[in-house]
């Protein structure tokens, strides 16, 4: 039992606060009543803007479209938000493009995320509003960009944070959800292929679906090795590229007899680095501004291949016997080595960056070594015969061994006689069976060494 005077002093507290919560609703009754509706609601905005003002939150708002273009950062904090999910996340979005290799995993609207960066908590909350039809129409007078999705709803992110981070939120974690974003969207992205139609570059999306990766591709193990670091240090490069003052691009020369595996390479390469292939035959070119007209077009992030550079045309300014059959111009083209050598290294092979050039040729000594220099043609890669180490990993993929009695006599053979890669896996590929594979094989070699086809000495 509570002693007498403190009984009294609750209830004297009670009373207190009855009469004041009494006078607060008599006030509002009479404020509600005699005051104008503007006073009113500058006094709320007011009370708010004073709660704002010693509130330690800081609330920043991210609008799904700038006027009538799409938001950037909206765009990023979708899909750097899709990879934050807890496990008490309740919905989800999901969906998936023909252009994306993946799901899109994004967050509904309503659901609040908590997202920490540096020790440091960021609550994000997507909203969305409804609009009405008529509004719709008003706001998209006249707007013929077919690029601007129609929708009836405009969305917004809402990232709230202690006021003291701003400066960190502003300057290191919102470029921070730019650059992870975009390679999420590297990464998801389906690798095309795509041609010259017309003197320009077709518009279709040629999805390549060729398997070939680094690990199943039949090279010589110490140059993929080296290839591979090449091409990895040339993704990781743009700092290094803009320190040394270098357009941010990469030639590669492929050369080396037919069936060596000069476009299996290529299509290793596009998958390691998840870049287009836009294959370029010089003879549906016509003039040097063509060209440049092509380059120029081709998006970052993109393989140019010129196969059979030392065949495909006749460089005009080119020293060379013009009764040679393996050159000849092509119709009325009018592409010089100087337009070729500004289109890989001129000026205009600035204009974008992230991007490689690749020549192939099975002959190397016929091209101009104007086009073999660094800075054209900066790793030349000799694919030749098969040697151990290629024979291996053929015989890895395409009957799944990693060892039989019968290599030690196939390797010694392969030292003896030219046999390309594409011949050993035409003959690994005639039955499953490895005593079966591997003596034919042999059969096919001896074959080759009777008939004189024999590797030329040093």
């Amino acid at each position: 039992m509570l002693s007498n005077p403190r009984m009294s002093k609750a209830k004297s507290l009670l009373s207190t606060a009855a009469s004041i919560a009494g006078t607060a609703m008599l006030i509002r009754t009479i404020a509600n009543e005699f005051l104008p509706q503007e006073i009113l609601n500058d006094f709320s905005l007011s009370f708010q803007n004073l709660s704002t003002h010693f509130s330690s939150q800081l609330t920043i708002v991210i609008e799904e479209f700038r006027g009538l273009s799409l938001n950037e950062l909206f765009e990023a904090a979708e899909l750097y938000l899709g990879t934050k999910a807890a496990p008490s996340t309740k919905r989800l979005k999901v969906g998936k493009s023909e252009k994306e290799n993946k799901l899109g995993i994004s967050m509904d609207r309503g659901d609040v995320l908590v997202d920490v960066y540096e020790n440091v908590e960021m609550k994000w909350k997507l909203l969305s509003m409804q609009v009405n039809e008529a509004h719709f129409q008003r706001q998209n007078r006249g707007n013929n960009d077919l690029s601007v999705p129609v929708r009836a709803e405009f969305r917004q992110y809402e990232l709230s944070f202690l006021k003291k981070n701003k400066e960190m939120v502003f300057n290191s974690y919102l470029p921070y959800i730019l650059q992870k974003a975009k390679m999420i969207k590297e990464e998801n992205q389906s690798i095309n292929l795509h041609a010259v139609i017309y003197r320009n570059w077709d518009t279709n999306d040629n999805k390549l679906n060729h398997p070939m990766t680094f690990k199943t591709l039949a090279m010589d193990s110490e140059l993929k090795r080296a290839v591979l670091e090449d091409l990895d240090n040339f993704r990781n490069g743009k700092e290094y590229y803009k320190r040394v003052g270098k357009a941010w691009k990469r030639g590669y020369l492929l050369y080396g007899p037919p069936g060596t595996g000069k476009s299996s390479l290529i299509a290793a390469m596009a998958n390691h680095l998840n870049f287009n292939i836009y294959d370029l035959d010089l003879t549906d070119v016509q003039t040097n501004s063509d060209l440049r007209f092509l380059l120029l077009s081709m998006p970052s992030r993109s393989i140019m291949v010129i196969e059979d550079i030392d065949c495909s045309i006749k460089l005009e300014n080119r020293v060379t016997d013009e009764n040679d059959p393996g050159y000849s111009n092509h119709g009325n083209n009018k592409v010089t080595l100087s337009g070729v050598l500004n289109f890989i290294d001129g000026l205009w092979s600035c204009c974008g960056e992230e991007r490689i050039i690749v020549f192939t040729t099975n002959h190397k000594e016929r091209l101009d070594p104007a086009l073999l220099r660094p800075g054209r043609m900066d790793m030349h890669i000799h694919l030749s015969y098969c040697n151990a180490s290629v024979f291996k990993q053929l015989a890895l993929n395409y009957l799944g061994v990693t060892d039989h009695y019968l290599f030690q006599e196939i390797e010694k053979l392969l030292e003896e006689v030219n046999v390309t890669p594409a011949e050993v896996a035409r003959e690994l590929m005639k039955t499953s069976i490895e005593e079966a594979a591997f003596q034919g094989l042999l059969k096919f070699m001896y074959q080759k060494i009777n008939g004189s086809d024999m590797k030329k000495k040093d």
